[in-house]
């Protein structure tokens, strides 16, 4: 028979597995524990959970239906981070992505280069509604660009994150933005343009830092440093502005409502024609100064699918112009896999509901129940390593609470967005934290005291109902939404 577990007993697999990564990470692997090391702590925590929850009288059936779900519902995510992988490849053999870095080098200069990569993928974010695609597009060139001109690799994807999360949490063709109203009860305008007054801000003083970190960055001899790899860029490749007919076409795809995958594909679809029509001397130099079609067809699925050096003799340009394709997102899928092991595991024991329950009981007023949402949805990210979980878990718990307390539902919508869909990031074995890391190839701990934005955003959120500014209330009862409870 089934018993429901204490808060205490729900909360043994969470101490377990924070106790088993910290030790992991701080004292044995540091940056190289998502090499694998993580992977097997998240599936070990996820038998501590199923122990208990067995010892509770769940059955082994059940919990493997939840870990099933679970990994089920990522199926969109993995193969995604494939083709992701298979388009950075792709667009490393056309010259794309050199070519971004040729031409940013060229363009941005040391002292605007923090805030302006932020607002880019801002602008890129807003009008493709997805941090993901914008990560893997401009995000990956706007590293290497940064590095090309010494700056911390980390710094320069917290400044990515920061602008890519800002502009997909108010896009109106985001799935987060749409989904985190449809779970309060409220509609999408309306939640965007009442999360403006928390993300503004957090997005403003973000700028700020990455402008005082950019005009206080060491750049004397940057110009001299950025020649060399600027010639030997124009040397390897064939750089010209017609290879952004590529990336163009992926943000209009995805513009125009073309779900990710397809639009994925056909960048990289776009980035194998253009190998074949603009490097054609790159690609003979590959092949040892013979190319057929055999060693043609060798070379763009190699770029696609596995590692990729190029003959670069500047060691900072040799760096930027490694590939791991596919397999190089391999890793990644790992890690995915295992937290949603861990994260199914735990729902399907009902530990999940256990410790959100906790958490609103210690909801006493407006400003704790919004700083108990903000607590579940932190919860959730690191426990179900979700971010969708994230948003529709504490959104389903706590909307009638808010409706009974006369709050407005795009107050939670708000709090759902400024806790649970920008924190996502922040933890390495999340979808979301995963993801960045593979595609930016920078570590999740390295990035994320420099991913302000995402910072921010709960302490702001926070900060807005502790003074109670912007707090709407309910004013009559044809504003009290009818809330679904399924």
């Amino acid at each position: 028979m089934k018993q429901k577990a204490s808060l205490g007993t729900a909360l043994i697999p969470v101490f377990f597995l924070v106790i088993m990564l910290s030790i992991n990470v701080i004292f044995v692997y540091g940056d190289d524990a998502l090499s694998g090391s993580n992977q097997f702590i998240l599936i070990l925590s996820a038998a501590v959970a199923a122990m208990v929850g067995f010892a509770k009288g769940h059955s082994w059936k059940a919990m493997l239906e939840g870990v099933e779900k679970s990994v089920r519902s990522t199926t969109g995510a993995i193969l995604i981070l494939l083709l992701i992988g298979s388009l950075a490849g792709s667009w490393m053999l056309s010259g794309i992505v050199p070519a971004m870095i040729y031409y940013g080098l060229k363009i941005l200069q040391p002292e605007i280069f923090l805030p302006a990569a932020a607002l880019i993928c801002a602008l890129v974010s807003l009008a493709t509604g997805s941090s993901w695609s914008t990560s893997a597009t401009v995000g990956i060139a706007l590293v290497g660009i940064g590095e090309a001109m010494g700056m911390n690799s980390a710094v320069v994807a917290g400044a990515v994150i920061s602008g890519a999360y800002f502009g997909d949490k108010i896009s109106p063709l985001s799935d987060t933005t749409n989904l985190a109203p449809a779970m309060a009860g409220t509609d999408l305008f309306t939640h965007i343009r009442y999360m403006l007054y928390t993300t503004v801000p957090s997005f403003s003083i973000a700028l700020l830092v990455f402008i005082v970190m950019s005009l206080n960055f060491e750049s004397a001899g940057t110009i001299n440093n950025v020649t060399p790899i600027l010639q030997e860029l124009d040397s390897l490749f064939h750089i010209t502005p017609w290879l952004f007919l590529a990336p163009a076409l992926v943000i209009l795809l995805i513009v125009k409502k073309v779900p990710a995958l397809p639009a994925i594909l056909a960048g990289t679809l776009a980035g194998t024609l253009f190998a074949a029509l603009f490097q054609g001397d790159l690609l003979t130099r590959l092949n040892e100064g013979e190319l057929n079609a055999s060693a043609y067809y060798r070379l763009l699925m190699d770029a696609l699918t596995v590692d990729m050096k190029y003959p670069a003799a500047h060691p900072v340009l040799a760096d930027l112009l490694e590939s791991g394709g596919m397999r190089g997102m391999l890793n990644t899928v790992w890690l995915i896999v295992a937290a949603m092991s861990f994260g199914g595991v735990m729902e399907a024991c009902g530990f999940l509901e256990t410790i959100s329950n906790a958490l609103l009981k210690l909801a006493k007023g407006t400003a704790s129940l919004i700083a108990t949402t903000v607590g579940t949805c932190l919860a959730i990210n690191i426990t179900a390593s979700d971010q969708y979980l994230a948003i529709v878990v504490p959104g389903r718990m706590y909307a009638d609470a808010y409706r009974k307390r006369g709050l407005a539902p795009e107050n939670l919508s708000r709090t759902l967005e400024d806790s649970g869909t920008v924190t996502s990031v922040l933890v390495p074995w999340n979808t979301c934290g995963a993801y960045q890391s593979g595609v930016l190839g920078v570590n999740t701990l390295a990035y994320v005291p420099y991913a302000f934005f995402n910072l921010l955003s709960p302490f702001m959120t926070l900060l807005f109902a502790a003074f109670h500014i912007k707090i709407r209330m309910l004013t009559t009862k044809k504003e009290v939404p009818h809330v679904s409870q399924k």
